[in-house]
């Protein structure tokens, strides 16, 4: 029984991921974004964050890039950041096809999955919505109906405060 509990522990040390909350400071990390440089998320304290996690092989995640051009054109003027943060190991196929989508907020590369075990990442997309002051307030797995309205009251909200 100890034994089998042991190896369940190193099981899930492995392959766990971290579950992040509202209300729980942001997980730090530096990426490599597409265009060339190294980002660092506590260095957008100040602003409201948007965290998209996507991946080239989702459909969802493509379906829902125009949207979030959208929220990036309206809202970055006030104070917001939206990085796109790809998931996969190659990071040429996710710079092809946000250069396709014509998307112009920044996409950052995750290819060890560091940032997306930080935030527990286990659906496509998933969406991290982060407060002026680093904490996460809203966490969206998947694509939900309704998903553009809610994420410009979200943002207009976190804007406000």
């Amino acid at each position: 029984m100890i034994k089998t509990l042991r190896s369940l522990a190193f099981i899930c040390s492995v392959f766990c991921t971290a579950q992040v909350a509202a209300n729980d400071v942001a997980p730090d990390f530096t990426l490599k974004s597409n265009g060339g440089e190294n980002l660092r998320l506590e260095e957008q304290r100040g602003n409201v964050v948007m965290l998209n996690f996507w991946a080239t092989w989702c459909a969802p995640c493509r379906k829902e890039m125009p949207v979030l051009e959208q929220i990036h054109q309206r809202y970055s003027a006030a104070g917001f950041v939206l990085w796109g943060v790809n998931v996969e190991q190659d990071s040429a196929a996710a710079a092809a096809m946000a250069k396709d989508l014509g998307v112009s907020f920044p996409i950052v590369f995750d290819p060890e999955s560091k940032a997306s075990q930080a935030y527990g990442i286990d659906a496509m997309p998933t969406t991290i919505l982060i407060d002026r002051d680093g904490n996460i307030r809203y966490k969206h797995r998947g694509l939900p109906k309704g998903y553009e309205e809610k994420y410009r009251t979200q943002v207009r909200e976190l804007l406000a405060e």
